[in-house]
């Protein structure tokens, strides 16, 4: 997963287009090509950071989630509405971490 920032993107498309232009007439610098080089490796190294961190969240609302049905099991009945509400809300941020976690591998 890369993970441009617009700057980036702007400079990265800005030396794709002379880059072209000059393959166009077969003298590719190859600064250019370095250039874009490093400005992918700087996206993919914070994509991958990105993504740990996704999959961090992804871990904690999980334990969340087991937390929250355990009480629910465990909680007496005047408390067992509000202990499913929990689990509702917990069962929400798994699927949103999910998804998170999916957009971002995709």
């Amino acid at each position: 997963m890369e993970s441009y920032t617009p700057a980036e993107k702007r400079q990265r498309n800005k030396l794709f287009r002379k880059g072209f232009r000059q393959a166009l007439a077969d003298c590719v610098d190859p600064r250019l090509e370095a250039q874009i080089e490093r400005i992918d490796q700087r996206a993919a190294e914070r994509g991958a950071l990105e993504l740990r961190a996704l999959h961090q969240i992804q871990a904690d609302a999980r334990q969340t989630l087991a937390n929250a049905k355990a009480t629910e099991r465990t909680a007496p009945r005047t408390d067992r509405a509000a202990a499913r509400q929990a689990r509702k809300t917990a069962e929400d941020a798994v699927r949103r971490a999910e998804r998170a976690v999916q957009r971002a591998e995709d």
